[in-house]
C-alpha cells in the first residue's frame, strides 16, 4: 500500500515536472511569437505607408502625362480640371458670403 503510494507520487511529481517544463517552453515560444508578430505588423504599416506613397506617385504620373497632352489621360485632366475649378467656385462663393 505504502509502495503504491510512493508509486503514485512519484508518478505525480513527474507529471508536474513536465508540465512546468511545457509550460515554460510554450510561455517561451509566446513571448517569441508576439515579438515576432510586431516586427511583422510594423513591416507592414511600413509596406502600407510605400503602397499609399505609390500609389499617389502613379495618380501624379498619371496627371503630368495629361497635361504633357497624352490622349490616354485626357479624361483624368478634364476630372482634375472641374474638381479644381469647383473649388475655386466654393472659396468664391465663401470669400462673396464673408463680405470680402
Amino acid at each position: 500500500m505504502l509502495r503504491d503510494l510512493e508509486n503514485n507520487f512519484s508518478l505525480l511529481e513527474k507529471k508536474v515536472l513536465n508540465f512546468r517544463k511545457d509550460y515554460q517552453s510554450l510561455s517561451e515560444k509566446y513571448l517569441e511569437l508576439s515579438r515576432e508578430h510586431e516586427e511583422l505588423k510594423t513591416k507592414y504599416d511600413e509596406e502600407r505607408r510605400k503602397s499609399q506613397v505609390l500609389a499617389e506617385e502613379q495618380k501624379n504620373i498619371k496627371l503630368y502625362s495629361a497635361i504633357s497632352g497624352n490622349p490616354d489621360h485626357n479624361r483624368l485632366m478634364k476630372t482634375h480640371i472641374n474638381r479644381l475649378i469647383k473649388e475655386v467656385d466654393h472659396c468664391i462663393a465663401e470669400l462673396q458670403n464673408n463680405g470680402l
